[in-house]
């Protein structure tokens, strides 16, 4: 394989090499974050849905769920039926629902939203590196982790993109061998330039001999390309080589038209894999010491559209769960009788006091010097 094959193979093939790690002192473990990205704008409404509040029926009288079908959390709040395979989580104290994420003067555009949300900057700034990358670069993984980052499913780095960690984007850790492979290191050379792309193709292959795993489990994970990334997310967690964090990605949330049908898959999708990822993680010996968080860019809108289907929205509720989680409803319930002057929900809770509480209660970091201000971590980690 010829270097220019090489650099077009790096570029967009599933494996993205490793950016070189900083020497700085690191902690000798570090507990798992697994980020689960809702790819679109997820309706909060009818995922934790408030089936007592008369305003919801109300703004959707094609949409809303039936309270009859609601899984029950509460005598106010409920679960999308499609996401019964969560309620075990539920019920055991290790899934938290966070109602009304959101920020200050909401951006309503998926590319910019996304963009305020991997890099937690303020919605009129603009950041080069994601948070996660930030806080990575400040406190790095251990020496021995095969990476700092892992992106399953998307060539998008999201939260990762930029700093000095150690990333890598892949498919599913076989993929990444048999790419690296291709890629074989020539020696040294006098070139600065030929010496670097000597040392990315030296780090994937260290990479890929480190994060491949063989490993099966006895859970069976859903079919589909999420249940795929659910399980390579797990391989990942099982394998000794160590990495900080990995982010997964469920797409096909911008719900605009004909809502209710491919929520409900979407939610289907969700549920079976987050179920599997938990067992799956009991299997391996890492539920105590995993954090699984979704997020999006936005919620939707309260009011359903002409088209059965909604909008970009703003604040929604997200999900925590883990062995080490404190489970139960935070934030505060959606405030439908007093929506802004575009028919908008006004968020509970600044989604960097949600990055706070990963980053300090998680993982021990200083969060105010990665997010650059101080917010209040939630109560969600035991």
């Amino acid at each position: 394989m010829d270097r220019r094959a090489f650099l077009r193979f790096t570029a967009v093939a599933p494996a993205v090499a490793v950016l070189p790690s900083i020497a700085a002192a690191a902690p000798e473990s570090r507990r798992l974050l697994i980020l689960v990205e809702l790819k679109g704008g997820n309706d909060g409404l009818n995922t934790v849905i408030p089936y007592a509040d008369v305003n919801y029926a109300q703004l959707r009288p094609r949409l809303a769920i039936a309270r009859d079908q609601v899984i029950v959390l509460d005598e106010r709040t409920g679960l999308h039926p499609s996401l019964e395979p969560m309620l075990a989580t539920w019920k055991d104290g290790k899934l938290a629902v966070v109602q009304g994420l959101g920020y200050p003067d909401p951006n309503l555009s998926h590319f910019r939203s996304i963009e305020i949300w991997d890099t937690a900057s303020k919605s009129d700034e603009y950041l080069d590196t994601g948070w996660l990358a930030r806080a990575l670069t400040r406190s790095p993984s251990p020496k021995g982790f095969a990476a700092d980052g892992i992106v399953v499913g998307s060539a998008d780095l999201g939260p990762l993109t930029g700093g000095t960690a150690r990333t890598v984007a892949l498919t599913n850790p076989d993929q990444f061998v048999r790419n690296a492979r291709l890629a074989q290191g020539e020696g040294e050379a006098r070139n600065p330039a030929l010496r670097h792309i000597l040392k990315v193709e030296n780090d994937v292959q260290q990479s890929a001999r480190r994060i491949a795993s063989s490993r099966e489990f006895r859970i069976a994970f859903p079919a589909g390309p999420f249940g795929n990334a659910v399980r390579t997310a797990a391989q990942l967690a099982a394998n000794p080589a160590g990495v900080s964090a990995i982010r997964l990605t469920l797409a096909g949330f911008d719900t605009h038209a004909n809502q209710l049908g491919l929520h409900a898959n979407l939610l289907r999708q969700l549920g079976e894999g987050l179920a599997a990822l938990r067992a799956a993680l009991e299997e391996a010996g890492r539920w105590d010491d995993t954090l699984v968080a979704t997020y999006s860019e936005f919620g939707r809108r309260p009011r359903g559209n002409q088209s059965n289907g909604t909008d970009h929205g703003t604040s929604a509720a997200h999900f925590v769960m883990g062995g080490g989680v404190r489970g139960g409803l935070l934030g505060a319930a959606p405030a439908l009788g007093r929506l802004d002057g575009n028919g908008n929900l006004p968020h509970a809770l600044d989604f960097r006091a949600y990055y706070a509480t990963f980053l300090e209660r998680w993982w021990g970091t200083d969060a105010k010097a990665v997010l650059g201000a101080r917010f209040e971590p939630l109560p969600l980690v035991a």
